[in-house]
């Protein structure tokens, strides 16, 4: 195992016991946020969402938007 691999492997065990966000999980084994979800899926880890997570994700895009 390289070390890419036990980045991607270190990472993905810390999101699925809730220890790490998905962002900081793609942060932690250096790939993007889509390439880091498809490799929760590929483990059969799966993604949590919140409800407030919804709201924060509705708010910055308001921000962004500037509605």
């Amino acid at each position: 195992m390289d070390e890419f691999e036990l980045r991607l492997e270190l990472a993905c065990a810390l999101y699925a016991r809730g220890r790490i966000s998905a962002v900081a999980g793609s942060h932690l084994a250096g790939i993007d946020l889509v390439t880091f979800q498809g490799a929760l899926a590929d483990r059969d880890i799966p993604r949590s969402y919140s409800v407030s997570d919804l709201h924060s994700d509705l708010a910055a895009m308001d921000r962004i938007l500037g509605v």
